[in-house]
């Protein structure tokens, strides 16, 4: 009989950013009369005492690691995650960088699956665009690449009556073009909310089968600048993680690119703020020309600060005000929404995270037999009893 290993169980433990007491808070492990609750974990970690099965599964979930992982004879080798793009403080809370870790190891186990599944297609071609690009061909040459490409029309952009319209039409450009765009904020339920500072957006570049993926605990009108972002880091071949910063050359490069993308520079000169004298009055500015044209607002003053308009320290100071008058909305909103009646039925809001072209490919191939439910299970984020009842809802209007 094969046994657990309980040199991973400490593994699990650490890479998942616990340390003792919190594990044993979490796993439910008390003290007894001769043990405390950390040695008790302790006697698990050094293989004096095997698991029970109910205990390896809340470990399971609370290590964000299959249960088949601690019946291997050594911790996993780690694989390839691209590059990381964030700057991220020394004391950043380990726990959360682990939760990050564990959304990139889902989403790569995801994507392998649909690359397979495409490869078994015949008729699948590679997409040429991926790597196509270099940072040192310039941004207006990207910018007029991937307009081409895309058939992107700011015009189109800007008419939408809706910041959700507006990220819906950019979603379906990119995601005709063979590329699946996922919005996802949690690792399933609201405890394992994903820190915006720590993972904003993630890119896997892929001929076959890449994957954009955005922080949906982000602003929503933040959503389509993010998006842009992460697709010039496709066509740039760059598979990697990007956080709130941009301390890294290939982040501001991918920033100027999404910001000429969905604010030109003949459209920004529309935005007339010489004779403003306070930061109150330039707030209200930027607030009204970037509503007007479902943009961030802090996208708006970042694109300012490119041109000269603006200072950096400004830009800085504007976008800390942004931000913060985000996050206060963001509590009131919650606050109405656990007084209110419930939103909408959990798998509509499943189905518009995923997007309309993964979902339409897992239910494809699903039907022809290409995968199975379980596989169909595992791209969708869902238990396989639950995929078809997903399938059936319709979908986010």
């Amino acid at each position: 009989m094969v046994k657990v290993n309980p040199t991973i169980l400490r593994w699990a433990r650490e890479t998942a950013g616990i340390n003792i007491d919190d594990a044993c808070h979490k796993l439910g492990i008390n003290e007894t009369k001769k043990l405390t609750a950390r040695e008790r974990l302790l006697v698990l970690e050094e293989g004096t005492i095997e698991p029970s099965r109910p205990m390896l599964v809340k470990m399971a979930k609370h290590y964000h690691r299959p249960l088949i992982t601690f019946y291997m004879e050594g911790p996993p080798i780690k694989g390839e995650r691209g590059q990381d793009f964030r700057s991220l403080p020394i004391s950043y809370p380990n726990e959360d960088i682990a939760l990050v870790d564990a959304l990139l190891r889902d989403i790569i186990a995801r994507q392998s699956i649909v690359r397979a599944a495409l490869e078994d297609e015949e008729e699948t071609e590679k997409l040429n665009f991926v790597s196509s690009a270099k940072m040192s061909d310039g941004v207006p040459r990207l910018v007029d690449f991937i307009k081409e490409i895309l058939k992107f029309n700011i015009n189109d952009f800007y008419k939408k009556d809706s910041i959700a319209n507006a990220f819906a039409y950019i979603r379906t450009c990119i995601e005709s073009k063979g590329i699946f765009v996922l919005l996802i904020g949690d690792l399933g339920n609201y405890h394992t909310d994903l820190d915006i500072k720590a993972f904003r957006g993630f890119a896997l570049a892929d001929n076959f089968a890449p994957f954009i993926v955005i922080n949906d605990n982000d602003s929503k009108a933040a959503w389509s600048f993010t998006l842009m972002h992460e697709l010039a880091h496709i066509f740039l071949g760059q598979t990697g993680i990007s956080g709130a910063s941009d301390d890294f050359q290939e982040e501001r490069f991918c920033n100027d690119v999404a910001g000429k993308l969905l604010l030109p520079d003949e459209e920004l000169k529309r935005l007339e703020i010489k004779d403003v004298t306070n930061k109150s009055d330039l707030m209200m500015q930027i607030t009204a020309f970037a509503n007007d044209r479902n943009l961030s607002c802090s996208m708006v003053a970042y694109n300012l600060y490119l041109s000269g308009e603006i200072s950096q320290s400004t830009w800085l100071d504007l976008n800390d005000a942004y931000r913060n008058l985000w996050e206060e909305n963001k509590r009131k909103n919650r606050i109405q929404s656990n007084e209110g009646e419930g939103g909408p039925n959990y798998y509509i809001i499943r189905k518009h995270r995923l997007g309309k072209s993964l979902t339409s490919f897992t239910q494809r191939m699903l039907a022809g037999g290409m995968i199975t439910t379980s596989e169909a299970g595992k791209i969708l984020g869902l238990k396989p009893q639950n995929v078809q009842r997903l399938f059936e809802v319709q979908s986010w209007k």
